[in-house]
């Protein structure tokens, strides 16, 4: 068996998410190019050891460009902060490697670009982390729609809240600031909603009008207490869109919505019917197509099961559900695959650059207070 040796870079969520996928990709699909985990990296060594020994990397350490220059790796995830992803990605791709990079790809439309500019001029594949779109019930779903059976798709409708910063108590952190995060809920979550609007409508969002609000405009300094500090970036976000597709539709994103933990919800609506989605229940659709009878007409649910691949090289029964890291490990699946073959991957760093023009030009009409057509 083919072995590819992979780097982390970030040992919060993320990192952790990447490294139990690596583990566990081989032994679920049984590839033909296993992940041989080499080495993790973070800013503080004592937790870069600690990550380490958790995670079964043999060697860690502080500094990315360690990462970058280890000649056992050819394969690299990016799980730091928003304004470290282009630095880090793109002296990677220099350097002939694959990148794994999570969302949102940078905190500026130029750092994205010259991200996609170096994709496009390595010979390494690259990734954006959009796992929601990876899920079998979403690409089930996107089945049922390129095969017509809810007819030609009119509209799309999306939310994605959580309540992360719901309270204003909690302290002020790089999240909220535009100089390390760029935008806040539009980067953080909405970014989610396009990559899932753009693989569901096979089309992509061409005009639209944005709105933004901070709720808590100020928060408690965790290097202070006694002092505040302000929020520059969007807590609440939304925006009407044009699809290329001649297709409408409404998105929308909040990071302060009390009560909702991981709350995406998703509806296309056909000429001929409905899908609709809950990431809640990320196992099951629900579909509307018009019944001979009208009595019997209803929204039914699909459970998830072998039939929808890659369901089955996780489980042989129907109804047992898959969880996030499972869905991160598709993830990864269709990024080994396209190293091994040489093949594409969606979305990669030319995709994602398209999703990061629909997030500028959410974030330049909300403050423009205009329509904008996506360039």
């Amino acid at each position: 068996m083919k072995q590819i040796g992979v780097g982390v870079v970030g040992t919060g969520f993320m990192g952790n998410a990447h490294s139990i996928a690596y583990s566990a990709s081989a032994s679920v699909f049984g590839t033909t190019l296993r992940p041989r985990l080499e080495i993790v990296c973070d800013l503080s060594p004592e937790r870069a050891s600690q990550r380490a020994t958790n995670l079964g990397f043999p060697n860690y350490t502080s500094d990315w460009r360690e990462v970058v220059n280890h000649p056992q790796v050819d394969l690299i995830s990016v799980c730091t902060p928003n304004d470290t992803h282009a630095e880090i990605s793109i002296a990677a791709l220099k350097a002939g490697k694959n990148v794994w990079c999570e969302k949102p790809m940078s905190t500026s439309l130029a750092d994205s670009a010259a991200m996609a500019a170096a994709a496009a001029a390595s010979k390494g594949k690259t990734i954006i982390g959009y796992n929601y779109t990876k899920n079998p019930a979403v690409t089930h779903a996107r089945k049922l729609i390129e095969s017509g059976v809810i007819g030609r798709v009119a509209g799309f409708f999306c939310r994605y809240d959580v309540d992360n910063e719901a309270d204003g108590n909690r302290p002020w952190s790089w999240r909220m600031s535009r100089d390390k995060s760029g935008t806040g809920a539009n980067g953080d979550v909405l970014s989610h909603v396009i990559s899932v609007a753009h693989f569901l409508t096979g089309s992509t969002i061409t005009r639209l009008s944005g709105d933004i609000a901070i709720v808590h405009e100020e928060r408690r300094d965790p290097e202070n207490p006694n002092a505040v500090k302000s929020v520059d970036n969007d807590d609440m976000v939304s925006a009407l869109v044009h699809f290329e597709n001649g297709a409408k539709g409404h998105i929308g994103a909040s990071r302060v919505t009390w009560g909702r933990k991981c709350g995406l919800r998703w509806e296309v609506h056909g000429t001929k019917g409905t899908i609709s989605f809950d990431q809640e229940r990320l196992n099951e659709i629900k579909l509307f197509t018009q019944q001979d009878d009208p009595a019997t007409d209803g929204f039914r649910t699909i459970l998830t099961g072998p039939l929808h691949p890659p369901y089955d090289a996780f489980l042989p029964n129907g109804g047992h559900s898959l969880g996030y890291m499972d869905v991160k490990i598709c993830e990864l699946h269709e990024l080994l695959t396209s190293i091994e073959n040489n093949t594409s991957v969606w979305p990669d760093f030319s995709a994602g650059l398209i999703i990061e023009k629909v997030m500028d030009a959410v974030d330049r009409s909300a403050r423009e207070q205009r329509w904008i057509d996506v360039e």
